[in-house]
């Protein structure tokens, strides 16, 4: 099995506050003509060139929710992984992201909850120049 498909099985026990999982992906325009496909939103500032041109962002701009979707895999694979539920996340756009952009998944515990087994995470992600382009926060069932 491919090992990025391998997803982390973090138990209640084992979170601790503070605790932070990140990983990269670069921004491709297939990744835009796919969710375009998935989502069926052509925009055409997501999709196209020339419209995108003459607009403020004078290039085409990635999907919001398609970054948002990378929370799925933080959550799903990474903290708490297997044992996960989402069920809540809250979305801030900051700043766009375009095709070629190396953006950085991250989510860092900031809440615990014993009774309820509920985490809350801070989601961010951020561009290759360091600027933030999505926050949030994420609540999270963790499962026995």
């Amino acid at each position: 099995m491919d090992e990025n498909r391998i997803a982390a099985e973090y138990k209640l026990d084992e979170i601790y506050l503070g605790m932070k999982k990140q990983f990269n992906i670069i921004i491709t325009e297939s990744m835009l003509r796919d969710f375009a496909k998935l989502s069926g939103d052509y925009t055409p500032l997501h999709i196209d060139d020339h419209y995108a041109s003459t607009t403020n962002f004078q290039r085409k701009i990635c999907h919001g929710l398609l970054l948002v979707s990378f929370f799925s895999q933080l959550i799903g694979m990474q903290l708490p992984g297997k044992n996960s539920l989402c069920l809540s996340q809250s979305v801030n756009y900051v700043s766009p992201c375009f095709v070629g952009d190396i953006i950085t998944i991250e989510g860092v515990v900031l809440d615990k909850s014993i009774s309820t087994r509920i985490i809350t995470l801070k989601t961010t992600i951020t561009n290759n120049h360091g600027k933030c382009i999505i926050d949030g926060q994420a609540k999270v069932l963790v499962r026995e």
